[in-house]
């Protein structure tokens, strides 16, 4: 029998890697640890749900027990791993010493948060990164009984998304960001505009060019105030400030790990024998992309590997999908600065090719009717992790 493995972590990456280890073993003794729920969800569909009024239990595809019975693994709930011994091969939790074989680490990425909640407000104002955060966010939403008032701080991937979604559910959304345009990190400015100008038709009020300067309570009401003098009344404020890779416990274990998250080669070893690390927490021989498609490409790889198999993953030329339905946004972010953003096309439907020096494809972003064209110029990009 093979060796029992531990998994910390059951997002994506930690679940998606049970069960593609469970498609080559079946008998394999697998402890999962996790801090939350452990329910079984696919993370996108969190900033889908409240267009379609969608209540938590509606999210998760089954409850922990349910996947645990059908992946046949142990899977300790809300519990948390406060240490790691690589030497001993062990792992703390609270007075308990729990010995592994081998260790993988899908910690994922916490959300950031680089402004002060004060005591006042602090039961309105959320991050949502993972099921149960929805959960709190839907209940507080549910309790007004009447759409909300939401301020969203942050234009990127999240925010926007979130965003969207929120209006499409009914509530009055504010979007603050000091950058000029939504998704500064996947568009170029033109097409970061086109995204601006839906999300105005829509009736969301936006503020950009603008920074946050605190927030304070009055009554139910949160109050954010940014640094043009604007005050602004809300019943929610949702932060969307950025993601950063969870890598604590490898980091006091003695594991080679940064803010680019826990470095491991690309058979996702990390630099301790018998650890292993994917997902949002890892960074995967110099490159941590925080989308699906790397995950599940990395949790394939590292099944083959731990069943026998050494495999290298590859990254393709994967374009990232935005969940904008006011306005469709596909992107693939070149990994390097490009010489130039060639920008064609007219109104909202635009397409942005990312060039090298030499005028080579490198990246590229489209909006509305042109993400027709993410296939065709995705297979002319080259890929993230050849």
């Amino acid at each position: 029998m093979a060796a029992p493995l531990t998994i910390v972590g059951s997002g994506m990456a930690g679940l998606g890697l049970a069960r593609q280890l469970r498609a080559k073993d079946g008998d394999r003794p697998i402890t999962l640890i996790t801090a939350d729920s452990g329910d079984d969800y696919a993370k996108p569909l969190l900033s889908t749900g409240f267009a379609k009024r969608l209540p938590p239990t509606r999210l998760a595809a089954r409850p922990a027990l349910e996947a645990a019975e059908q992946l046949n693994l142990v899977m300790r709930t809300h519990t948390r791993v406060e240490a790691i011994d690589p030497v001993s091969r062990t792992l703390r939790l609270g007075e308990e010493r729990l010995p592994w074989s081998e260790l993988v680490l899908a910690t994922g990425a916490a959300p950031t948060l680089p402004f002060a909640v004060p005591e006042a407000v602090r039961e309105r104002v959320f991050s949502i990164n993972d099921l149960d955060d929805y959960r709190r966010f839907h209940a507080v939403l549910q309790g007004l009984g009447r759409p909300a008032r939401v301020v969203i701080i942050g234009a990127g991937l999240v925010g926007c998304e979130f965003a969207n979604d929120l209006v499409a559910g009914g509530h009055a959304v504010s979007l603050v960001a000091p950058e000029a345009a939504p998704l500064p990190r996947l568009l170029p400015e033109p097409l970061g505009h086109a995204l601006g100008e839906a999300f105005l038709e829509a009736g969301m009020a936006l503020h950009l060019r603008r920074g946050l300067e605190g927030l304070d309570g009055a009554g139910d009401e949160v109050v954010v105030a940014l640094n043009d003098g604007s005050r602004l009344g809300a019943d929610l404020v949702l932060a969307a400030t950025g993601l950063r890779p969870r890598i604590e416990l490898a980091k006091a274990a003695g594991l080679a790990a940064d803010a680019a998250g826990i470095r491991v080669d690309r058979t996702l070893a990390t630099s301790a024998p018998g650890i292993y690390a994917l997902g949002d927490a890892a960074c995967v021989a110099g490159i941590n992309a925080m989308y699906v498609q790397p995950l599940q490409a990395s949790a394939k790889a590292l099944a083959a590997t731990l069943s026998g198999q050494p495999t290298e993953v590859s990254y393709g030329a994967w374009p990232v999908l935005v969940k904008t339905p006011l306005l469709p946004v596909v992107a693939l972010p070149p990994t390097r600065p490009p010489a130039r953003w060639r920008v064609e096309g007219e109104g909202r439907d635009l397409v942005a090719y990312a060039e090298a020096q030499d005028e080579r494809l490198i990246g590229f972003a489209l909006t509305g009717s042109r993400v027709r064209r993410k296939v065709e110029l995705a297979r002319a990009a080259p890929p993230l992790l050849g």
